[in-house]
């Protein structure tokens, strides 16, 4: 497998408490894959020392071929690689328009052609330019996070690490913020990285995934065999049973 995200025996420790433990995961170049686990497995905690949130304290990250060296991330890697985080009323400035808070990154990585790129990057999450000049509190919560994933898209990353993207939302509008991801991921080809609790959203948006207990990975299993039972592990068994709806009877 060419391997665009390749995670090799990743740690995280704070205080002595092992947050990730000898990790390892690989992604495929334009694969969905998932992260599983209850609270506290160490999904999040993942994402955000690729991100460059965490501090690492042993093992390696390899972006595209790049190995990554301690926190601090170039800009070409925030070019490569960009975050969508769980919570859109705290991730947007309250301060800051529509309009502004896409100019920034664009601003940031000295991007010309904004106007265009902030037309382009609201149309594509379904929004339209008559949200540019509104604040973030005019706006729904699956609005806001149409606007996160606007952000997120409009610098033309390759990898979008998406940290339970839909869990603060109503469950009415998680459904059209999926689609909308699965949409963008088909039209430009990216690697998504998916934390979630819910099994469901996996095996619908993911194509493999890789169950998460105590900061270590314990089971490693395509969608399909999600969806049809076929686990080794008493742990992802019990998330199954846990995961409401997922169980069919």
């Amino acid at each position: 497998m060419n391997a665009t995200l390749s995670i090799d025996s990743l740690s995280v420790v704070y205080d002595g408490y092992y947050a990730l433990d000898a990790v390892s995961i690989d992604v495929a170049e334009g694969e969905s894959f998932g992260l599983v686990g209850e609270s506290g497995s160490g999904k999040s905690t993942l994402l955000r020392a690729v991100a460059g949130l965490a501090p690492v304290s042993g093992g390696s990250i390899r972006v595209e071929g790049t190995t990554l060296q301690g926190a601090r991330r170039s800009k070409d890697f925030y070019r490569s690689v960009q975050m969508v985080f769980q919570d859109p009323y705290g991730s947007l400035h309250p301060r800051q328009t529509i309009d502004r808070l896409l100019l920034e990154p664009l601003a940031i990585h000295g991007v010309g052609d904004s106007e265009s790129r902030i037309t382009r990057a609201l149309d594509e999450v379904g929004l339209g330019n008559g949200f540019r000049f509104r604040y973030p509190h005019q706006l729904s919560g699956g609005q806001r996070q149409r606007v996160a994933i606007a952000r997120a898209l409009i610098l033309e990353p390759t990898i979008l690490l998406l940290d339970e993207p839909t869990s603060a939302l109503d469950a009415s509008v998680q459904a059209e913020v999926l689609n909308l991801l699965e949409q963008v991921r088909r039209d430009r080809n990216l690697t998504f990285v998916m934390v979630s609790h819910d099994l469901g959203v996996v095996t619908h948006m993911c194509d493999r995934l890789a169950v998460m207990q105590n900061g270590a990975v314990v089971e490693r299993l395509t969608a399909r065999e999600l969806s049809q039972g076929v686990v080794t592990q008493d742990y992802t068994r019990n998330l199954m049973i846990a995961s409401k709806g997922f169980v069919r009877a």
